[in-house]
């Protein structure tokens, strides 16, 4: 195989790409609002999110040959809208680059991979399983929803799988795209294309950020996003060094904070799709779709609000079968992972019933939960 991306590369980073940005970008401009930001400012904010998401995912995966995705945190979104309330943007931009500061001291400190090296692999298997379970339930709740768009991509999908498995989720995309535009489901007549405008604004510094935004920002991250992203990377076998990453991606979130790039992370849901055998059959290429999700996010930084309008165009049901779609292999091989192994089986489920579950305690995301009640399973179960 030649150095070039493959066109499976490029459809599961697009994918990636879609599902992390119509997943969640409404909570972004919700975020910013809060901060008393414009529509210049939160143009800035896609932009800082774009070229550090961009930069740290294609540069990683090609630094180690392995499919690391970064992405924006989505629980540090919405903990801003609450919490960015009665502050300055200014203060804000300082919150950030407090919170890049502790994510890039974990990196180079190396506790948080020392941490993540003691957690066994079934859990790592069962927690990316509870992840994705959601999306695995919501392709067939949208075919329920929506027969018409997510039937005809369900049926692609398995005629590709069998001729040419390689390019399925490339040919379910412009399946859906077909048929979403056929019965008139885009609404593209507001999206204009227009560059975004970075605007720098210098941080200020209160002890009511650090200890109201800051520290909060930094928990829910780290508890919220990087540690299911480690156990993404791990139950698929990727063994990439966890503390370089943290430093960089610390390290981007203080350098872009003051354009508004409030949190840079590891991906799981979005980089599970990378990692899949739609990306490419053999393990050691499928870096090559975390390279061109980076480049896809560089493009939607770059545009900014364009390609923002653009994916809340396209249809729910369109994005949500896409995910399920590409999700399908990943969801079963974790499954199959976190069972597997007798000694684990309990802790496993509970590891993955908790993650599933959904549940939220003070303010800390399933995912942290379920591998802490896991852990505690395991901690009490007879030798």
């Amino acid at each position: 195989m030649t150095k070039a991306l493959a066109p499976s590369h490029l459809a599961a980073g697009l994918v990636a790409v879609l599902v992390g940005f119509t997943s969640s970008v409404a909570i972004i401009f919700q975020a910013a609002q809060a901060a008393g930001a414009d529509s210049g400012q939160i143009g800035s904010w896609i932009l800082a999110l774009g070229l550090g998401m961009g930069l740290t995912s294609a540069g990683f995966s090609l630094w180690y040959k392995v499919p690391i995705l970064t992405a924006w945190s989505t629980p540090g979104a919405a903990l801003l809208v609450t919490a960015l309330a009665g502050h300055s943007l200014a203060e804000a931009y300082g919150a950030f680059m407090l919170s890049g500061l502790l994510i890039l001291l974990c990196g180079v400190s190396g506790l948080f991979a020392r941490v993540m090296d003691r957690i066994p692999l079934a859990l790592a298997n069962a927690l990316l399983a509870g992840i994705l379970l959601q999306f695995g339930l919501g392709l067939f709740s949208h075919l329920q929803a929506s027969p018409w768009l997510v039937g005809p991509m369900l049926l692609c999908y398995l005629l590709a799988k069998q001729w040419l498995p390689r390019y399925a989720m490339l040919l379910v995309l412009l399946t859906g795209c077909l048929v979403a535009w056929l019965q008139g489901g885009f609404g593209t007549g507001a999206v204009a294309l227009a560059l975004a405008m970075p605007q720098w604004q210098w941080p200020a510094f209160s002890w009511q950020g650090a200890f109201g935004i800051a520290l909060p920002l930094f928990v829910v991250t780290m508890a919220s996003q990087n540690l299911p992203g480690v156990a993404v990377l791990r139950s698929q076998g990727y063994q990439a060094p966890i503390s370089p990453v943290l430093t960089g991606t610390g390290l981007a979130n203080v350098l872009l904070a003051p354009l508004g790039g409030f949190a840079f992370n590891l991906a799981a849901i979005t980089a599970a799709i990378c990692m899949g055998e739609q990306a490419d059959p053999e393990p050691r290429r499928r870096y090559k779709a975390a390279v061109a999700a980076g480049g896809f996010y560089l493009l939607a930084g770059l545009f900014g609000a364009s390609i923002v309008a653009l994916f809340a165009a396209m249809p729910l049901a369109l994005v949500m079968a896409l995910a399920g779609l590409a999700l399908l292999g990943t969801l079963a091989a974790s499954l199959k992972g976190a069972l597997a192994d007798p000694h684990y089986l309990e802790p496993a489920l509970v590891t993955f019933l908790a993650t599933a579950s959904g549940m939220t305690l003070w303010g800390v995301g399933s995912a942290f939960w379920g591998m802490v009640l896991g852990g505690i399973c395991l901690l009490f179960k007879p030798r």
